[in-house]
């Protein structure tokens, strides 16, 4: 297990430059902007305007502060105004957002398209957590307190992450989890 503690995250700007995102993980690891396989991060959204491209790239975002975004994808409109639903869409198309009631914080995730297959999970409770041995699986914490294990739990504070390469056994959550895993494809 790999625990990436949010306190050590810079804050560097968009691949377009209207705002700011701070990297939880990267594959392969310190990929740059156009060659990852996959890129979990949070942004912070302070203005309504367009999202990044990146082509041939899915991606999924999940609000986790604030009430909110109304999205443009492709022409098609996709409201995002849930906390802590994961919602996807093509990376390599069009998009714009407009904030509902001020800035948000967005939890996202791009995966290659063709290259890997991802799924995320918003966790509430405790699950056993498994960990497929094809499979990274990253989990953030996104509000409340993240405990993994059992006997000697790992504590993750909102925004902290781990990177699994096994299954820690219990995953509790006082508050939110995400749980992103990730498949490369040979």
């Amino acid at each position: 297990m790999r625990i990436l503690r949010a306190a050590g995250r810079t804050a560097v700007p968009w691949k377009n430059g209207g705002g700011v995102t701070r990297e939880i993980a990267v594959s392969p690891a310190g990929a740059p902007m156009d060659d990852f396989d996959w890129r979990i991060s949070l942004a912070d959204v302070r203005a309504d305007g367009p999202f990044s491209a990146f082509p041939d790239v899915d991606r999924n975002l999940t609000v986790v502060e604030g009430a909110g975004m109304d999205l443009t994808v492709g022409g098609e409109y996709l409201r995002v105004g849930e906390r802590c639903a994961p919602h996807d869409f093509p990376g390599d198309v069009a998009t714009a957002g407009r904030l509902l009631e001020g800035p948000v914080v967005n939890l996202n995730v791009m995966y290659r398209r063709g290259r890997v297959t991802a799924l995320t999970s918003v966790l509430r409770g405790a699950l056993l957590l498994p960990v497929p041995a094809d499979a990274a699986v990253v989990v953030v914490a996104l509000d409340g307190t993240t405990l993994l294990g059992a006997d000697e739990p790992v504590t993750l504070d909102p925004y902290d992450a781990a990177v699994l390469d096994r299954s820690p056994g219990v995953l509790r959550t006082d508050g939110h989890a995400a749980v992103v895993t990730l498949r490369v494809h040979p």
